[in-house]
């Protein structure tokens, strides 16, 4: 069996997100049911990545070793649940620097396929932004927007479009489908 990829957003997705941004241990907060819902996939044989965009890096509200220490709690908390996060990928620039990293750019995602070895197409792409969704179509993944985080005014934006995304509520329905899914599959 080839190996399953499920790729997450960070903020709004798994935690709660900030206009101030997530700048300590402290401030990261996870969303009810999205520790769980990591662990899920996990243990159903998903390869779990996150990736996600930390200008507060380049705007200097933390650095790197204080973001290290909110994914290592972050990592503790799924361990915690019995799960795994293989890998976290972030892109630490500001909108206008022009990186390729920053999401709807792709590097984060394609990091993610060149590190793990598994190609991105039908790859779920769990976030909460137009920005995610939009990387996740430009590499051929499987856009799947939650309503947490920013999640209700991108799908407003993203129906308007006229090509919505698959939409839950969050991240643990999402698994839940995933999951289910897959056992159909299986079948």
């Amino acid at each position: 069996m080839s190996r399953r990829l499920v790729i997450l957003d960070r903020d709004g997705v798994i935690n709660h997100d900030s206009d101030d941004y997530i700048k300590s241990p402290d401030e990261w907060r996870p969303i009810a049911g999205s520790i769980e819902a990591i662990s899920r996939l996990s243990n159903a044989g998903f390869d779990v990545a996150v990736a996600t965009n930390q200008s507060g890096i380049a705007r200097k509200y933390l650095d790197v070793p204080t973001l290290q220490a909110i994914h290592d709690k972050m990592r503790r908390a799924v361990r915690d649940a019995g799960g795994n996060i293989g890998k976290i990928v972030y892109c630490p620039h500001l909108p206008e620097d022009g990186c390729d990293c920053r999401k709807p750019g792709v590097g984060l995602l394609q990091r993610i396929s060149h590190e793990l070895d598994v190609p991105l197409e039908n790859v779920p792409m769990i976030g909460d932004s137009e920005r995610d969704i939009a990387a996740a179509r430009a590499v051929g993944g499987r856009p799947i927007l939650v309503l947490t985080g920013n999640g209700g005014a991108s799908a407003e934006a993203l129906r308007a479009d006229g090509e919505p995304p698959e939409i839950f509520a969050d991240l643990a329905a999402a698994a839940t489908f995933l999951l289910d899914e897959a056992h159909q599959r299986e079948r």
